[in-house]
């Protein structure tokens, strides 16, 4: 699927296509979508560093749940919106400042609950790891 085709922008940022403010704070980008795939780049910038040099696992962690929430936006019809409800994160190996590629696979959609696996590779290697199980509901549901 064309990633610079209004209507899957519209889709996943809504009218005026613009990346939510987490997914810019991240320096993430969309790069394909297929109807189970999802492939992004973030960039870890110098502010995301702990003081051993290496990109705070919390940070790692957004970007897993950004990757995999996208996936899941990405399925939604008109009027619903999802919630992570968990997100089981391991963390491999230290990432570095720069550019990560992330990637997440649909698991499972339900009606109301979806599966959803996630991976951030940085230089060809595994950095980290997601399963996060998002909830489908109503815009306006404030579960």
């Amino acid at each position: 699927m064309e990633m610079d085709s209004k209507r899957v922008r519209e889709r996943l940022f809504g009218p005026d296509g613009a990346p939510p403010p987490v997914t810019q704070t991240l320096g993430g980008r969309v790069a394909s979508l297929s109807d189970i795939v999802l492939e992004s780049e973030y960039v870890g910038a110098p502010a995301f560093l702990n003081p051993a040099g290496h990109i705070q696992g919390g940070i790692l962690s957004a970007m897993l749940d950004d990757v995999t929430a996208l996936l899941v936006v990405s399925t939604l019809r008109d009027g619903e919106h999802c919630a992570t409800l968990s997100l089981n994160t391991s963390f491999l190996r230290p990432a570095k400042a720069g550019k990560l590629q992330g990637r997440s696979t649909l698991v499972r959609r339900g009606r109301g609950v979806c599966n959803v696996s996630g991976e951030l590779w940085q230089d060809d290697k595994l950095v980290a790891t997601a399963s996060a199980v998002c909830a489908i509901a109503p815009k306006g549901d404030a579960r």
